[in-house]
């Protein structure tokens, strides 16, 4: 399946969840947020979230300072 992960075109293997997807590119699913298609997808939903084809998702890492 083709997706759209940050602006940047992907190909990847089908049924992929979100979960999988993360791990995969190396990001902790505990400190990033994810939203598919103009939706936030919680966190406690990406191991159940399957990506589809032409789905866009947008990755966002939580980044410490003060």
């Amino acid at each position: 399946m083709n997706i759209i992960i940050n602006g940047e075109q992907l190909s990847l293997a089908d049924g992929l969840t979100i979960e999988a997807m993360l791990r995969a590119r190396g990001n902790d699913p505990a400190v990033v947020v994810v939203e598919r298609n103009g939706d936030i997808v919680p966190a406690a939903d990406f191991a159940v979230t399957t990506l589809a084809d032409g789905d866009a998702v947008e990755i966002v890492h939580f980044v410490g300072g003060g």
